[in-house]
């Protein structure tokens, strides 16, 4: 196993090899003169082609919501007689021989456009924050390097859209999760918290006048100048003022018009519901500007107490979580493929783990990694299908189990960047994925 990089970023030289390069090339030159050719050996594999969106709007379910209650349902369980089983009735879909739970039905008719990820596995149960690093890096923490969130690699591989627009943005939780790792700062997210008015912190006080704010930004304009030329080494430091920089361009009307979102038809956001689904509104204008990830975090005010985590009484609203996410999820496909911006977004729907089909002592479930269910839409992917199967209850994979480094590769490969690529740490190569693999299936 690679052991972890060290956390400073650069970029490869052009032309340069890595050591990487350098052993695999010689490991290959020895087999070469050791071994006879054998034609089977030197035919290569169909590449899988690359994708071509240019967003990904990841709508996170916080806590872990249970597979069999959303989207791999399976027989009606009750929580009195603690029998294992779903919480709710299945209803059809738009793929064939494929059931949804009965509060989905918005979406259900919708997932022609999408797919259902069945297997999705890994081997965090107990620990949801390292489960949901798991699922924002795509590895398992490490004491000696902070890996980049997806967030950050995209936001880094596919650039700024424009200067005065940013490449991340994030509507939940800012953590170091969420972070750019060894990235840098300027690969870093801009949160908020208000949909209406955007972030607070690039808003001139209105005491301020534009005048003397321009005066303002001069001034500190030449600190931070005679500051970086005494400390030219310091890329911390360098890359904490690059991100100033970016900040104060944000501020202007290309970025900051995105949260009027009194300029849309009431119909419209009256479709999307509730807060969260304002926010998958904004996500929508964010995305019209360029914006190349969005997280959307939907446990924000814990209508059921407890938001995906359904322990115990938790699990009785689960329900109201379903229908704002079918609401707000439905909305966006629709209102994404009218804008005919489907095709170039990739619509992840992503969470810790899942639960298991048995109820706890008062009628919740507990945690479940090594099966449970993820969803893609649009994004162009070949959509409409299920890629894994899990067992009667929803416990075991029975096909096509998909790691999380499948995962991460199959949304890299969909937005166009390699990945089975690499990122930089001081010249030392880190992989952009765990060995992933994206799924083929969905791309040819």
């Amino acid at each position: 196993m690679r052991k972890p990089a060290i956390p400073q970023m650069e970029r490869k030289p052009a032309g340069a090899t890595s050591r990487r390069d350098f052993l695999a090339a010689g490991a290959l030159g020895g087999l070469g003169a050791a071994l006879p050719v054998h034609p089977a050996l030197c035919e290569e594999k169909t590449p899988i082609p690359r994708g071509k969106a240019e967003h990904v709007i990841m709508l996170w379910l916080g806590g872990g919501a249970s597979q069999i209650d959303t989207w791999d349902p399976k027989r009606r369980g009750d929580p009195k007689k603690k029998t294992a089983g779903s919480a709710y009735d299945s209803i059809p879909t738009a793929i064939d021989g494929a059931g949804v739970c009965e509060h989905l039905h918005r979406s259900a008719p919708l997932l022609d456009r999408a797919v259902l990820l069945r297997s999705v596995h890994h081997e965090v149960i107990d620990e949801h924050a390292a489960a949901v690093n798991r699922m924002h890096t795509g590895r398992p923490t490490c004491g000696t390097v902070v890996y980049p969130s997806i967030g950050s690699v995209v936001a880094h591989k596919l650039g700024k859209p424009a200067e005065a627009i940013p490449p991340y943005v994030l509507m939940g939780y800012p953590n170091l999760t969420r972070g750019p790792g060894f990235l840098g700062a300027k690969h870093g997210f801009i949160y908020l918290t208000d949909t209406e008015t955007g972030p607070a912190g690039l808003q001139r006080n209105p005491s301020i006048s534009a005048l003397r704010q321009g005066r303002r930004e001069a001034l500190l304009g030449r600190l931070r100048k005679s500051y970086l030329e005494r400390r030219r080494g310091d890329t911390a430091v360098r890359d904490y003022s690059d991100a100033g920089v970016a900040g104060l361009r944000l501020a202007g009307p290309e970025f900051m018009g995105a949260f009027a979102l009194d300029k849309e038809p009431a119909g419209l956001r009256e479709s999307y519901g509730s807060e969260f689904g304002q926010r998958c509104l904004l996500a929508r204008r964010l995305v019209e500007r360029g914006v190349r990830f969005i997280e959307v975090a939907h446990n924000l005010n814990f209508i059921n107490g407890t938001g995906w985590d359904t322990h115990n009484e938790g699990q009785r609203n689960q329900h109201i979580l379903i229908r704002e996410l079918d609401k707000a999820f439905s909305t966006l496909v629709t209102d994404l493929e009218k804008r005919s911006m489907l095709e170039k977004t990739l619509i992840l729907i992503s969470t810790e783990f899942g639960r298991p089909p048995g109820f706890d002592g008062r009628g919740g479930r507990g945690h479940q990694s090594k099966t449970f269910s993820l969803v893609l839409a649009g994004g162009g992917l070949k959509s409409g299908q299920v890629v894994g199967q899990s067992d009667e209850l929803g416990q075991k994979i029975l096909s096509e189990p998909v790691s999380i480094p499948d995962l991460f590769a199959t949304v890299y490969n969909a937005v166009g960047i390699d990945p089975a690529g690499d990122l930089y740490a001081a010249n030392r190569p880190v992989p952009l994925t765990d060995q992933g693999k994206p799924l083929g299936k969905l791309f040819t």
